[in-house]
């Protein structure tokens, strides 16, 4: 059974930062790319950042690029979303996904979220 789950989120000011991490169990995520997205109230879920399985290769929003960076620690079978300078429009409910591909067939898993809220 997959199962992901995110922590690190927190209220914290203008300028701050936080680091995300996406524990999985049930699955290796050092096989898959994973994926951070993010939903604001009112708005519609968006990708923020994703990172290939070899890591050779990263995405990141144009909103957050110098801001944020994706990591991975397949050791401990984890990944990271540093987040620095944080402002009041990256406030969201963070969530981290990974594609599983069985039998050829995808299956999307999300963890359940871990809210981020930046105010003074």
């Amino acid at each position: 059974q997959v199962q992901l789950v995110e922590s690190g989120g927190g209220l914290v000011q203008p300028g701050g930062s936080l680091r995300l991490s996406c524990l999985a169990s049930g699955v290796t995520l050092g096989h898959y790319a994973v994926g951070w997205f993010r939903q604001a109230p009112g708005k519609e879920r968006e990708g923020v950042s994703c990172i290939s399985k070899t890591v050779n290769t990263t995405y990141i929003m144009d909103s957050v690029k110098g801001r944020f960076t994706i990591s991975r620690d397949n050791a401990k079978n984890t990944v990271y979303l540093q987040m620095n300078s944080l402002k009041p429009e990256d406030t969201a409910v963070y969530y981290c996904k990974v594609r599983v591909y069985q039998l050829g067939t995808p299956t999307d898993y999300w963890g359940q979220g871990t809210q981020v809220t930046v105010s003074s």
